[in-house]
């Protein structure tokens, strides 16, 4: 097997460790939180589909059907990896205590951060890293499609989301001039 297919798989398993440690947390959050998750009987199960189809397509595709390494893509996907990576630390930071993978009722209204120019940074990384990471490996199908599933998955999340933080007045007046994902565009 060629270093860059080890390496691509070993990047993968990086991925998958965060995501489990991310379902760790956000268990732990919960059982201490005021209320239960907000129901997603539809969206949640699609939202775990998408993020193990993360971590079993991208490598899948390379293997199967041989996906060359294309260093100039490679280091362009590396890129907005790094730069998504960030935002998600930045994010992460600026939550603290109030992330969770689950819709959870507010608890304080965030402005500070990445939260005072975009209303859902934290999905804007999950658009930056499933686009980027197929591509790291030249798998353009899983980016593709990862992507398409994931427009879906985040119109639904979103709009639910927002219901529910929409009950917090505080909510609706700092999040007003805000975009959700692209400050001044959408």
């Amino acid at each position: 097997m060629q270093a860059s297919v080890i390496a691509f798989a070993a990047l993968i398993g990086v991925v998958a460790v965060v995501r489990l440690a991310e379902l760790v947390v956000s268990a732990r959050r919960r059982a201490v939180a005021d209320a239960p998750p907000v129901a997603e009987p539809f969206v949640f199960p699609l939202m775990v589909a998408l993020h193990t189809g993360l971590l079993v397509g991208p490598l899948a595709e390379v293997v199967l059907l041989a996906r060359p390494f294309v260093p100039a893509l490679a280091a362009s996907a590396g890129a907005v990896l790094a730069l998504a990576t960030a935002l998600r630390v930045w994010t992460l930071r600026t939550l603290g205590r109030a992330w969770n993978v689950r819709v959870l009722a507010p608890r304080a209204v965030v402005t500070r951060g990445p939260y005072a120019w975009i209303r859902h940074p934290n999905y804007l990384v999950v658009i930056l890293e499933l686009a980027a990471i197929p591509l790291l490996h030249t798998a353009w199908i899983s980016a593709v499609a990862l992507s398409a599933l994931n427009a879906l998955v985040l119109a639904l999340r979103i709009r639910t989301e927002e219901q529910t933080l929409a009950q917090d007045p505080a909510w609706v007046a700092a999040m007003a001039d805000r975009k959700r994902l692209i400050p001044g565009v959408f």
